[in-house]
């Protein structure tokens, strides 16, 4: 299908959905976000759609901002008659939503008008949701409110991690879009309003996010750890350092410990909650890698604190 089109993206959630654009039409750009400072050494690494995009030879801009005079100039050069969203992390501007003929669409992680926002998929794990899934949508100028052309749930496990999570979204989206963008360009699938009942909002996250507060429920703090992985990681501090958890699990214990107390239940660490104890089974203490909490405890001998 002779249709130019510009792909906006940014993270692996995008890369599949690029992946299928460009198999079965002309993608003449790409847009992402820049590069970024990561890890220990800060140096700056590309996001995964850059990458991509290079590899199959598609241009490719990283704008600051994509309403500055050059990357807009650049985007009208390219004539788009479609624009696909996935994970951009920028709002496009009306100027860009009218700019291609068939509008802007986008691959949305959740079940839309659940969950619009930066962060659907850790919201919906957070909250215990039984459900999510994706949702292909046209672009308005809100913040995922334009009306929905089609979508797709999946059940949520109780071991369903943000990380695993992602993974399945990212190929259902693809495949989504695939099935049904010529029916949505020829005008055969119509976008149909979102429902003003039921619509919630899931905000870019923050390290503080992943803070476990230990006079919460027990079961929140089981669903914060799964919700926070892989970023920004649940926490607390131990020793002065954090001590992320990266897998943890719920065991009933006899009452009388404060929360926040430090025991050991079958030969794994564990925290008092206000009604439970979160047992960790998986942490990474600050400097090391991920290690089983039986690991953990051989090395960690002050451990016990009751309260």
């Amino acid at each position: 299908m002779s249709i130019r089109v510009v792909f906006m993206g940014s993270p692996e959630f995008a890369l599949p959905t690029l992946s299928s654009l460009a198999n079965s039409f002309q993608v003449v750009g790409v847009v992402t976000q820049p590069d970024r400072a990561s890890g220990r050494g800060r140096e700056l690494k590309a996001p995964p759609v850059k990458s991509l995009a290079l590899d199959l030879h598609i241009p490719v801009i990283q704008p600051e901002k994509l309403r500055l005079p050059e990357p807009m100039e650049q985007l009208r050069a390219w004539a788009p008659d479609l624009i696909v969203v996935a994970a951009f992390g920028q709002i496009l501007k009306k100027d860009v939503l009218e700019l291609p003929k068939f509008g802007c669409i986008n691959v949305h992680a959740s079940l839309l008008p659940r969950w619009r926002g930066a962060a659907p998929i850790n919201a919906a794990i957070l909250a215990g949701d039984e459900e999510t899934g994706v949702t292909i949508m046209k672009m308005d100028v809100g913040l995922d409110t334009g009306p929905m052309y089609v979508k797709r749930s999946i059940r949520l496990k109780p071991d369903d991690t943000t990380g695993s999570v992602l993974g399945i979204l990212s190929t259902l989206g693809a495949d989504l879009l695939d099935e049904n963008l010529s029916d949505i360009i020829s005008g055969k699938l119509k976008a149909q309003p979102q429902p003003v009942e039921g619509a919630t909002y899931a905000p870019m996250l923050k390290k503080e996010d992943g803070l476990l507060d230990f006079t919460q429920p027990a079961i929140e703090l089981e669903r914060r750890v799964r919700a926070m992985n892989p970023w920004p990681g649940a926490w607390f501090e131990w020793n002065g350092n954090p001590l992320k958890v990266a897998r943890a699990s719920v065991v009933s214990v006899e009452k009388g410990l404060a929360s926040g107390s430090r025991f050991i239940v079958e030969g794994r660490p564990a925290v008092m909650s206000a009604d439970a104890a979160l047992v960790l089974e998986e942490i990474q203490p600050a400097g090391k890698k991920v290690m089983s909490g039986r690991s953990f405890l051989a090395g960690a001998r002050e451990w016990t604190v009751l309260a």
